[in-house]
């Protein structure tokens, strides 16, 4: 598995149809973190882009593995680059400081991004940069104007350009009519969408690893409720039936 490392992220963007000022129509991510074959692509995928600089310092390893349903030995081999034992948080090899003397900022930690921005946010911003040769990083984000942060994922994705339009009630500002492939990534469109589906799937997860098993106990509990109101009716009705 080979490790990319991905760059600053000074702050998520949106994208899509954007105003170039900062409005966004979010594409739906249509995540489900109950589908184990999804979480374990995207911990591959996070390991592989993200982990370089960003960190995830609430999730354990063996937490990781327990609840993706892979064995210790295919997680060092596989998931655990920066850790020494299975115990240890998903921590990243930069250190802050050097992080803010390199980029003026240290990489967020990405354990709770999900929660704070949301699927459809993180899942529209991965899919939305764009080249633009004035950026130190020589890509854009098209609502995200100025982000620090590179197309990491470029090689996928392929590179693809910005077109935009006046804003005729906006003088001065342009909106985003379009973004055009340059020449094609290694995967096609809707195969680099499922793949950042699955990125932002587990960027989900694990902003609530305890969710999957909080949400089926509601379903029991509920279901519980039912049962028991159903007993309640009929005793009820026997208890009050000679009742006029």
């Amino acid at each position: 598995m080979r490790i990319t490392v991905a760059a600053l992220l000074l702050g998520l963007g949106l994208a899509g149809a954007a105003h170039a000022e900062g409005e966004a129509r979010l594409d739906s991510a249509n995540t489900n973190i109950k589908n184990m074959a999804s979480l374990q692509r995207g911990a591959k995928y996070f390991v592989n882009y993200c982990l370089g600089c960003h960190s995830a310092k609430y999730v354990r390893y063996n937490r990781l593995a327990e609840d993706l349903q892979i064995t210790e030995q295919q997680l060092v081999d596989n998931l655990m680059f920066t850790g020494e034992h299975a115990s240890d948080t998903m921590a990243n090899a930069m250190r802050p400081e050097d992080a803010t003397r390199w980029f003026g900022v240290a990489p967020p930690d990405l354990s709770l991004i999900a929660r704070s921005r949301g699927t459809d946010y993180l899942y529209t911003y991965l899919r939305g940069f764009y080249v633009d040769p004035s950026r130190p990083t020589g890509a854009n984000n098209v609502v995200l104007r100025g982000t620090a942060m590179p197309a990491v994922l470029w090689e996928l994705q392929g590179p693809q350009r910005a077109v935009f339009h006046a804003d005729p009630e906006h003088p001065g500002q342009e909106v985003l009519e379009r973004l055009e492939q340059i020449r094609p990534g290694e995967l096609s469109a809707a195969q680099f969408d499922e793949t950042v589906r699955d990125i932002v799937n587990f960027l989900d997860y694990i902003g609530e690893p305890i969710k999957r098993d909080r949400e089926a106990l509601g379903i029991r509990v509920i279901g519980f409720l039912l049962v028991f109101l159903l007993i309640a009716y009929l005793l009820k009705k026997e208890i009050w039936k000679d009742v006029h």
